[in-house]
């Protein structure tokens, strides 16, 4: 398991920022990055999960009934998937705090 960020220094980076242990991003809740977040409209949604795949920070998931949703937590807020949305349900909103 990662160790909190304010442990490491410079010296725990590894040569060429290499990831040696994977899935440590689970540890880091980035969703407070963002400035805009996905809204769902799931009346347009196909279900084709085109926004799961392109989500580089795996934030989208699949609910029970079928539909997607953020995961806000570590959804940075950048567009991709309401960019490759085929039908057109995901518009970016700005945040709201």
């Amino acid at each position: 398991m990662a160790k909190p960020m304010e442990e490491y220094t410079w010296r725990d980076l590894t040569v060429g920022n290499v990831v040696d242990e994977p899935g440590n991003s689970i540890s880091y809740k980035t969703g407070d990055w963002k400035s805009q977040q996905p809204v769902f409209d799931e009346s347009k949604c196909i279900r084709c999960a085109v926004c799961w795949n392109f989500c580089p920070d795996m934030a989208i998931y699949q609910k029970k009934d079928g539909y997607f949703s953020a995961d806000l937590e570590y959804c940075k807020g950048c567009g991709i998937c309401a960019q490759q949305c085929p039908s057109g349900c995901i518009s970016m909103q700005e945040e709201v705090s």
